[in-house]
């Protein structure tokens, strides 16, 4: 029987192109939470100690990369196609990686940091085009939230592996050898994309059908074919119109404050405090460490916390995936936002008032909950919604790139607020931002269903 890739039933295929796609959100966040581990450690042996300006660089830097990385490539994907770009993103990752392990600078680090960060930008506009324009349309953004959802093993993950490697150091001058983690993700990326294809989907928008009716068979096998209509036909308008800047943002603006500023709101919550967790919980006196303990036993404590926290994400997404066809996207994004917002008062109020540990443990995971059932997986499906296939690689870039905005000055500033104010500014302006990033998804809803 003969199907179209909106109509065929969901096989191994579908979940191959998955899993691939995936692993560009799994090394995302799993970077973060290696760059969370580095910086304290860093400290130990910085002389003089790592200022707090330099923390917030060391822990932006890879989302620098991801804010340009996230722009430059989703707009070139337009142009050139997917499958190059799809290749050279965990490239960029292995030689950067490489690169800091074997020349272990701080300053070598930020630039390799950037790259990384870079090429990872790549992913997060290639993965969810590959993966909305092959999925049928049952399945579409469900399977888009689920390679999101891979975002949580690489916070769990790494978390792991970093406390299993660290609880048995006695000397923070090894932190170089933690970029392996990074090393063995970035080489089973490529290894995952020798045999893939170029989207079929751009294939027919730019007239070349063979192509895309091959890559269709070799994506999903013989039996599923693409079908050509006038949207995926050359439209001279549209390729103009996605080639300016100012065009694109003219017609556009609407959807990428929707898509956009929301991200960047959920970015302080994801990186900002996630990339800082480990010293947020020492801070908030939360880890168990005693008082007599070597610095370094109290940085695996606040790892092997953050590990408990993050284990709370992949979950979150769980539920997140179960209402995305039964609830507004809109919607279920504001109520996360909201939420997340509760979740940090309550433990704001913990801290504040010496309230036991356990229940601002719990605030915090009630955040992380909320945050990956709403914001972080909405964000990510939401562009895939609103931009059409013709500038979707441009509008999903670009939302991506103004979500890292957001989590560069996040991840930036959190260390300053935590020196000048200590840790309730930094849960007062984290606050602040979950209800913005609410706001603007009430007010900025598209009237149609998503």
């Amino acid at each position: 029987m003969a199907y179209t890739i909106k109509n065929a039933p969901l096989s191994w295929r579908h979940i191959r192109i998955v899993a691939v796609a995936s692993l560009g959100q799994l090394i995302g966040t799993g970077l973060a939470t290696l760059v969370s581990v580095i910086i304290p450690l860093y400290q130990l042996i910085s002389h003089p100690e790592l200022s707090s300006g330099m923390q917030g660089l060391v822990g932006a830097m890879d989302l620098v990369g991801i804010m340009i990385g996230s722009a430059i490539l989703g707009k070139l994907s337009d142009k050139i196609g997917y499958l190059a770009l799809f290749r050279l993103c965990p490239f960029l990752i292995l030689v950067s990686s490489v690169i800091a392990l074997v020349i272990p600078n701080i300053y070598i680090l930020l630039v390799c940091l950037f790259f990384m960060g870079f090429g990872i930008g790549g992913e997060y506009s290639l993965d969810s085009d590959y993966i909305s324009e092959l999925m049928p349309e049952k399945w579409k953004f469900t399977m888009v939230g689920a390679a999101k959802a891979a975002s949580a093993l690489g916070n769990i993950i790494v978390a792991l592996v970093c406390f299993l490697i660290v609880k048995d150091w006695t000397d923070a001058n090894e932190w170089p050898k933690l970029l392996w983690i990074m090393i063995a993700i970035s080489g089973l990326m490529i290894l995952c994309r020798i045999r893939f294809w170029q989207s079929p989907t751009w294939l027919a928008a730019q007239g070349r059908i063979k192509e895309a009716e091959d890559v269709t068979h070799d994506f999903l096998g013989n039996q599923v074919n693409i079908v050509v209509d006038q949207t995926s036909a050359p439209d001279t308008a549209k390729v103009n119109e996605k080639d300016g800047f100012l065009a694109f943002m003219k017609k556009q603006w609407k959807n990428v404050i929707f898509t956009g500023v929301p991200w960047a709101c959920e970015g302080l919550g994801v990186y900002g405090i996630g990339v800082f967790l480990p010293i947020l919980v020492m801070a908030l006196g939360l880890e168990h460490a005693a008082s007599g303990e070597s610095a370094i036993v109290h940085v695996a404590s606040s790892v092997e916390i953050t590990l408990w926290i993050s284990c709370i994400i992949l979950p979150g997404f769980i539920i997140g995936l179960f209402l995305i066809p039964r609830m507004n996207g809109a919607k279920q994004q504001t109520i996360g936002f909201l939420m997340s917002a509760l979740s940090l008062l309550i433990l704001l109020f913990a801290y504040r008032n010496n309230w036991p540990h356990w229940i601002s443990i719990g605030a915090f995971m009630a955040f992380e909950l909320f945050l990956n059932i709403g914001p972080h997986l909405m964000t990510y499906v939401l562009p895939s919604k609103v931009f059409p296939v013709e500038v979707r690689g441009q509008g999903s870039g670009i939302a991506a790139s103004i979500g890292k905005l957001g989590a560069v000055l996040g991840v930036f500033f959190i260390p300053i607020l935590l020196k000048s104010g200590g840790s309730s500014l930094v849960l007062i302006v984290s606050i602040i931002v979950m209800l913005i990033g609410a706001l603007v998804t009430y007010v900025f809803a598209p009237d149609h269903k998503l």
